[in-house]
């Protein structure tokens, strides 16, 4: 299987340990990953809320490398995976939009077809390579280790678009850590968002989401979070040190990249996938589940 992969802006500069991770995860299934060289910024929603026509021509220019290598786009990055699936879906079946977006295209040699689907990493993981064949890899089961799962708002919503999970009770990244052994914990207010998109109006309502999140996962005994996107990644593991700095409350809870957690109990080692990248340590979590011989 092959798929040109999307890294999007957020990842190579802030979660190195996230790319490291997906790229040797998805080797160990025989998964070959097309770089897109040439691929820009997805266009976020703050671009589209300035200007709907230019943000259809940048997530259509990244749609469009995919088309020319004949692959379908894995993104890792749920706002980029919700910018590009929304964009390939508006195009397909508005043709005055896909007409418009080809006139500003056309002017660097670019034309949207709409020859090619958007699958988020964990999609390839669900629908392509299949739980069966990733159980198969697990070599170091995780066993109890009791997880805070949490998906993030963009990969769940649009619902009509985005038709990855249930937006309201999703589940199957819970089946997917469930996988290496470890528990999908139950806690409060599970699928609300973590605050990071709102750091640009307001660090204090920002800070209130993650601090809640964080309170919840902890009154339900979790051991440390596991998400799929980067932004809730860092909300959650770099927030924790401007909580413990503005309100005075230490968590200390680990967070980890869904493929990080999988790349483990493959066998991988934690300083190959980055792990001492992040903010908060993963120590604990390491000599107690995965160092045990």
């Amino acid at each position: 299987m092959s798929y040109a992969l999307f890294l999007g802006c957020f990842i190579p500069t802030r979660a190195p340990s996230y790319e490291l991770s997906v790229r040797l995860m998805m080797r160990a299934f025989d998964v070959n990953l097309i770089d897109l060289t040439e691929a820009t910024c997805c266009a976020p929603i703050p671009i589209e809320s300035l200007d709907y026509t230019t943000s259809l021509a940048i997530a259509a220019y990244n749609l469009c490398l995919a088309e020319e290598v004949g692959l379908d786009l894995m993104p890792m990055c749920n706002g980029c995976y919700q910018v590009l699936s929304k964009t390939n879906t508006i195009l397909r079946t508005r043709k005055d939009l896909k007409t418009k977006t080809n006139e500003i295209l056309g002017k660097v040699g670019k034309e949207y077809k709409g020859t090619i689907n958007v699958k988020d990493y964990l999609q390839v993981l669900c629908d392509d390579i299949g739980f069966k064949n990733i159980k198969n890899k697990i070599v170091k089961p995780l066993k109890d280790l009791k997880v805070a799962v949490f998906y993030g708002c963009h990969l769940l919503k649009p619902s009509s678009i985005l038709t990855f999970d249930d937006p309201e009770d999703p589940h199957l990244l819970d089946e997917l850590v469930e996988l290496t052994g470890a528990v999908s914990v139950p806690y409060m207010y599970k699928t609300k968002c973590c605050g990071s998109p709102l750091k640009s109006v307001s660090d204090e309502l920002a800070n209130k989401l993650a601090r809640d999140k964080l309170f919840n996962a902890h009154q339900a005994k979790a051991e440390c979070f596991v998400t799929v996107c980067p932004s809730c990644f860092l909300q959650l593991d770099l927030g924790q040190l401007v909580i413990r700095r503005k309100f005075k409350e230490s968590y200390d809870l680990p967070v980890l990249h869904y493929p990080e957690l999988l790349a483990l109990a493959m066998g991988m080692d934690s300083k190959e996938i980055g792990l001492n990248t992040h903010r908060i340590r993963t120590d604990n979590i390491i000599k107690k589940y995965v160092d045990l011989e």
